[in-house]
């Protein structure tokens, strides 16, 4: 990469460097022991009336970054963000003392400093700190974006978080809000005697989802390994040794392509419960939305995609047969062969891939391409084709098994099933999605023979899902693009 030449402004800040040292201070600064938060200033004496704040200790020690500016000769105002919030100051020679106001004569909008003081109102009736005692801790050698409006250029934020960060409260709103939904979901597991663990992200087969993975090479093996699609074999393998609740939540990689609800980096919960089965995972997940609703995001009703969410009431519960036959008249539950279910595909215009040789298949292709679209507000869709759920108990008619997802807006937001612990049915399983692999489907996964011994061990029976995090935080922040919920998405090379 070419260095870039200095512009006007960056010149005039790099400038300055020589002139802090002449005063002692090391432009980019040591520690500084802060003791408060601005929104924790406004919330303890917002409320207090000019008389009442004279008469209280309103001492304070502030740090953040200088967003405005406004010098007046011996007396200066600026305004001071930090992680929560926006406070201002006021500056005066006489207080401050003559050093600490030549040095900040040298600061520019974006410079982190420290701020001592008590608090006081204005004129006009706003909150300021009167400054007694003035820090420079770090210089900022470019100018932020004009008056704090933020970035414009959308791949620019993405590309420079940190930008984007600094100037966009609500990027810095979303940021700090998945951690706590994160959190959310961590307390609400434990809270249900799960026990969270952590499984290897490196995996010598590519197994547990149907996806295209990312490979790697281990040097000392001399090995390919690949970079996990899914936690759920292992997490199974705590099930057999005796954990009988147990998820991690983790980061998951597929090569796959990136779109509004893709990113080929993503982060996920499985969780399994022994003795469970699809009902004790609908109500764990119906139960995990109440519980982030009402503890986290405080609220119920969500705009998103265009749509108006509302998941305080009961999730919808419908059979995929049921919901396809709803919309266009087919019944997957009657006997159609496979060829008359290509000839109903297209007549109904549902894409269909070389490598299909079962009904099962045209069955989950009509479901993507002429229910899911509908589907509003959360929708629990179960039972589905046995071909393209391996690792599902069946039902009673074994051309289908005990499997939901949950859809919300026309978006997949989980998958569970009632999990299979038959290690016969599992190898067959397996065997079927080879032969689909070798029917040219590049997302059928390997047979992992070490997984078919742990099932003969004995497993418990449960149920198990497996729920998209950065869906969840889209939702529950009300974000329509996937990237707006991750602070470095993937991101095509720079022009």
């Amino acid at each position: 990469m070419e260095e870039v030449k200095l512009n006007d402004q960056e010149e005039a800040r790099q400038n300055k460097l020589p002139k802090y040292v002449e005063l002692g201070v090391d432009p980019f600064g040591k520690r500084y022991d802060w003791k408060d938060r601005i929104v924790d200033l406004r919330e303890k004496f917002g409320s207090l009336s000019p008389e009442e704040l004279e008469k209280v200790d309103s001492s304070c020690d502030v740090a953040g970054r200088l967003i405005s500016i406004r010098r007046m000769g011996k007396a200066s105002f600026v305004n001071l963000k930090d992680e929560h919030g926006v406070i201002q100051a006021w500056l005066g020679r006489d207080v401050v003392g003559e050093h600490d106001y030549e040095v900040f004569k040298l600061a520019d909008l974006g410079d982190i400093v420290g701020l001592q003081g008590t608090l006081m109102y204005t004129r006009t009736g706003e909150l300021t700190i009167r400054t007694t005692k003035f820090t420079h801790i770090t210089k900022c050698l470019k100018p932020l974006p004009e008056k704090f409006h933020g970035l414009t250029d959308i791949e620019d934020r993405y590309r420079k978080r940190y930008l984007d960060l600094i100037v966009n409260d609500e990027s810095r709103k979303v940021a700090l809000m998945r951690p706590a939904i994160i959190k959310g979901v961590r307390n609400y597991c434990d809270s249900m005697g799960f026990v969270e663990v952590e499984t290897s992200i490196l995996s010598p087969i590519a197994g547990g989802a149907s996806a295209r993975p990312f490979i790697t090479h281990h040097n000392a093996l001399d090995k390919d390994f690949y970079l996990r699609i899914a936690t759920e074999l292992n997490l199974k393998k705590c099930m057999v040794g005796g954990i009988d609740r147990v998820y991690e939540i983790g980061r998951i990689f597929r090569n796959e392509g990136i779109d509004a609800k893709h990113n080929p980096e993503f982060t996920t919960i499985e969780l399994y419960q022994a003795y469970g089965d699809l009902q004790s995972m609908k109500e764990w997940f119906e139960g995990l939305f109440r519980y982030l609703c009402a503890n986290v995001v405080k609220k119920e009703v969500f705009e998103w995609n265009g749509k108006t969410i509302d998941v305080s009431k009961p999730f919808a519960d419908i059979s995929m047969a049921e919901a396809i036959k709803n919309v266009c008249g087919v019944d997957f539950t009657q006997d159609i062969p496979f060829e008359e279910a290509v000839k109903l595909a297209k007549e109904h215009n549902v894409p269909l891939q070389q490598s299909w040789n079962s009904t099962g298949y045209i069955m989950q292709a009509f479901f993507d391409e002429l229910v899911e679209p509908t589907l509003v507000n959360p929708t629990f869709i179960h039972t589905y084709p046995i071909e393209v759920s391996p690792l599902t108990k069946k039902t009673d008619d074994p051309r289908f098994v005990d499997r939901f997802e949950l859809f919300i807006a026309g978006t997949e937001f989980g998958n569970a099933y009632s999990e299979l612990n038959n290690p016969f049915d599992q190898k067959e399983r397996f065997e079927a999605q080879l032969a689909a692999r070798n029917r040219g489907d590049e997302e059928a996964a390997d047979i992992d023979f070490s997984f078919i011994d742990a099932l003969m061990y004995g497993m418990p029976p449960a149920g198990g899902i497996g729920v998209g995090i950065d869906r969840l935080c889209m939702l529950l922040t009300e974000q329509d693009n996937i990237r707006e919920v991750l602070l470095f998405p993937t991101m095509k090379d720079e022009k």
